[in-house]
């Protein structure tokens, strides 16, 4: 643009009485009754000022489209952004719903569906400073409260403590308000009756088990299920593995540590239990 406009202004330092001089003489010159040859010495006398005239009209023209052209291109380019952005939201749109199918094949595989009466619903959040989530389900989609929540692999997360219009607060088992009824399994040779417990929330995604006799061995890693005796969640859902077992001499119980069987961190669709 600099250089377009010191050509202007080196091309335009003419005579201005000269260059009217020069246009005159072309009109008049372009009347018939004047020679050919007089035509042709003043035609070769102007020739340079033409060709200034001419460069300074072609370089602003060629300026001027320049700017329409880079419009267009912006413009072009704005619109192949938009393209864009719109095929990847579709593509995301794809990705989500393939893996709804996944979940959904998954759950429906280990007979989840004749089970329960399942709703899917999404973990839009984690409540910080507590053991609790919220999900994008509420009152407008028969959610309501005491609603066990499990995920695809029928593994207890929590239940549903609050009910809004259109989500809800779950908390999760590890909550310290949590206590239920559970099992101690474990898939050995000779071991026959499950041992009955309670499971206590500890807070920061824990549990503990109470009441669980010291005459019963228990051993790192037993599975944890829930009893048939709870009445808020319904039998046989994973609770999580045993992860330290203690005994203190004076108490007739185990004190026992147990890990969830579920990752906060991988909770994004989860299953609402309708029926029991």
């Amino acid at each position: 643009m600099n250089s377009v406009l010191k050509l202007k202004k080196s091309q335009l330092k003419f005579n201005p009485k000269l260059i009217l001089f020069v246009v005159l003489v072309l009109i008049i010159f372009n009347i018939p009754l004047v020679s050919r040859q007089t035509r042709n010495f003043f035609y070769s006398f102007s020739t340079p000022i033409q060709k200034s005239f001419w460069g300074v009209g072609r370089s602003t023209s060629s300026f001027f489209q320049a700017l329409v052209n880079f419009k267009k291109l912006k413009s072009e380019n704005d619109e192949l952004k938009l393209k864009v952005k719109e095929l990847l939201l579709r593509n995301t749109a794809i990705i989500e719903l393939k893996r709804e199918n996944e979940i959904l094949r998954s759950a429906l595989g280990i007979g989840l569906e004749k089970e329960f009466g399942l709703i899917m619903v999404e973990v839009t959040g984690k409540i910080i400073g507590q053991d609790a989530v919220f999900i994008n389900k509420g009152l407008k989609d028969g959610v309501s409260e005491n609603l066990s929540v499990i995920t695809q692999e029928k593994v207890l997360v929590g239940r549903v403590k609050e009910v809004y219009d259109n989500f809800s607060k779950v908390i999760l088992i590890s909550d310290k308000q949590e206590i239920f009824n559970i099992e101690i399994s474990r898939d050995e040779e000779g071991f026959t009756d499950n041992i009955a417990g309670v499971a206590n929330g500890v807070g920061n995604f824990e549990l503990s088990l109470k009441l669980i006799p010291k005459e019963k061995e228990v051993k790192e890693n037993d599975i944890v299920i829930t009893s048939a005796l709870g009445e808020v969640f319904p039998k046989g859902l994973l609770v999580g593995s045993i992860q330290q077992v203690q005994g203190v001499d004076i108490e007739p119980f185990w004190q026992i540590k147990v890990r969830p069987a579920f990752n906060i961190q991988d909770l994004e669709k989860v299953f609402l239990i309708l029926k029991r």
